[in-house]
């Protein structure tokens, strides 16, 4: 008799159902993990943002762009301190599209959280000597923080 080669169907039965196990372990991790990026990538936006304020803030001698259009122009113009304003979509957020604008504290909407899905930053230049930007959204992100207050 010549040896058997090969596995049982026990054997194989065995390693499908670890498999299926470890499957459903990580999956939805993977998934979260997917959410926290988009996050941590609205957060390295926002930095950027905040960076290229403060480098026009110290090529101005300490003077800050005067509203958000002039924040935008500034910022972009020739390309000094950035190509484009970083456009962003609030991942767990379904009514938060993809934007750009920018909105202030005089334009007369419940800000930070502006009209939902049209604004994605707020620049605050009103309220010196903060001129803070931050991201447009009062909900909270998969750490539990309210957006606006990052």
């Amino acid at each position: 008799m010549r040896p058997r080669r090969g596995f049982t169907l026990i054997e194989l039965m065995l390693v499908v159902a670890i498999i299926g196990l470890l499957a459903a372990i990580a999956i939805p991790k993977f998934a979260n993990m997917v959410i926290k990026a988009k996050e941590a990538s609205i957060k390295g936006k926002l930095g950027t943002l905040r960076s290229a304020l403060s480098i026009y803030y110290a090529d101005n001698e300490g003077i800050y762009p005067p509203s958000d259009y002039y924040l935008g122009i500034a910022l972009t113009t020739g390309s000094r301190y950035l190509v484009s304003i970083p456009e962003i979509s609030i991942p767990t957020v379904p009514d938060h599209v993809s934007a750009r604008n920018i909105i202030t504290s005089e334009m007369g909407y419940d800000w930070p959280n502006g009209v939902p899905g049209y604004y994605a930053w707020s620049y605050d230049y009103i309220n010196t000597p903060t001129y803070a930007i931050s991201v447009v959204c009062s909900h909270t992100d998969s750490s539990g923080h309210t957006w606006s207050l990052w």
